[in-house]
């Protein structure tokens, strides 16, 4: 074992969960993350900020894990990698960052996932998991999650992980070389245990107009020789 290898071996978080295992990446990891990363290079960045030319390089690579370590050390963020515990496949990775203590107790969500194992309820799995880790472990109070409107597939995981929409952020993040508008989502400590709690949204005046748009689109479509 290298030297490199040997300050970057230490004993850090290894979270299991249904079916999956995160744990901080490694540099034996480096060869299937860039080729997961390149595989799903279109899937990922319309929703990632803007590659670096050197994105996938080994040396960028070495740099993200001494800064990852770092970071972990410092009880500041964590980044995970997403496995199949079954097979080992790298599925994805996930990043609890932003730590926040004193009197706020919050980290922010963030994840991305390979193209071809999107869907499969890998990544919702991973965000079980990482709940008792943020809450019992970290002794955090709220998981914050930021998430582009047109995103879809994440805004489906949110809900199903028991996140609320709490608000709008006008140019809140640069994604893709633009400054985007984003729907903040959170998780609290209580809601894990909350009798009959639920996925769920705060609702407000656009939300209510848009439902009864639906509700008279709906009417209107019921009404004969409707298309």
């Amino acid at each position: 074992m290298g030297l490199f290898e040997r300050w970057l071996s230490p004993a850090f978080p290894r979270i299991e969960g249904e079916g999956v295992v995160l744990r901080l990446p490694e540099a034996r990891d480096y060869e299937e993350w860039r080729r997961l990363r390149e595989a799903s290079r279109t899937f990922l960045t319309p929703w990632e900020p803007l590659w670096t030319p050197d994105e996938l390089s080994g040396r960028a690579y070495r740099q993200r894990l001494l800064r990852y370590r770092l970071d972990a050390r410092e009880r500041s963020s964590y980044t995970f990698f997403l496995f199949d515990t079954r097979s080992g496949a790298l599925l994805g990775g996930v990043t609890i960052g932003q730590i926040r203590r004193g009197v706020a107790q919050c980290c922010t969500l963030g994840y991305w996932m390979g193209e071809v194992h999107a869907g499969a309820g890998w990544m919702h799995r991973g965000v079980e998991a990482l709940k008792p880790f943020v809450f019992d472990v970290e002794g955090l109070h709220r998981i914050e999650a930021a998430c582009l409107p047109t995103n879809a597939r994440s805004i489906r995981l949110l809900e199903k992980s028991g996140f609320r929409r709490e608000g709008y952020l006008r140019n809140y993040l640069k994604i893709a070389g633009q400054w985007e508008d984003h729907h903040l989502y959170s998780h609290l400590a209580e809601d894990r245990t909350r009798p009959g709690a639920r996925p769920s949204t705060l609702r407000g005046p656009l939300d209510d107009a848009v439902e009864r748009r639906s509700v008279e689109g709906r009417r209107d479509s019921s009404a004969p020789g409707a298309r």
